[in-house]
């Protein structure tokens, strides 16, 4: 299995700001997968930071998005079953939720929890376009933040 995370990791990287793109979207999704890693290779190997985190960023938001939708269709089951998300999990979140509507989905980078936001959203059926800015806004800013540390910490052992 660790063959190939590391050859479809290689691949994503061979494909630049797409395989970026796409490992994001991955990542945001339901799917577990880090995208962390394509950003730094791809920053490495030369490519514009900026394009780099921009392309993480709207892959991510997207793949967060396909969380929203999950929600907004409301069945339960399928959220269990599928994602392995109890239904009292999503109800807890939707009663923390309430009252602070679409700006909670800037919290949606957050590991574990940030795909239970987006469901629980989808649920509320909270304004999609509010909920998809204030995704993208946290998103841009940790992968903003990310690609400076994880650069700030490979240069003071590499450099």
């Amino acid at each position: 299995m660790d063959a190939f995370v590391n050859e479809l990791i290689q691949l994503l990287i061979d494909w630049g700001y797409c395989g970026l793109f796409l490992s994001a979207l991955i990542a945001g999704s339901i799917l577990p997968f880090s995208s962390e890693l394509v950003l730094l290779a791809l920053v490495k190997a030369g490519l514009n930071p900026v394009f780099c985190v921009l392309a993480a960023t709207m892959g991510n938001a997207i793949g967060g998005m396909t969380c929203y939708f999950i929600g907004h269709l409301g069945k339960t089951d399928w959220v269990e079953k599928y994602l392995g998300v109890k239904p009292e999990k999503v109800a807890k979140t939707q009663v923390f939720l309430q009252g602070k509507g679409a700006f909670m989905a800037f919290f949606t980078f957050l590991p574990f929890v940030g795909e239970i936001i987006a469901i629980a959203l989808g649920f509320m059926r909270s304004n999609v376009w509010l909920t998809a800015f204030s995704m993208f806004i946290g998103k841009l800013l940790r992968y903003i933040l990310m690609l400076l540390a994880l650069e700030g910490f490979i240069d003071l052992f590499v450099g």
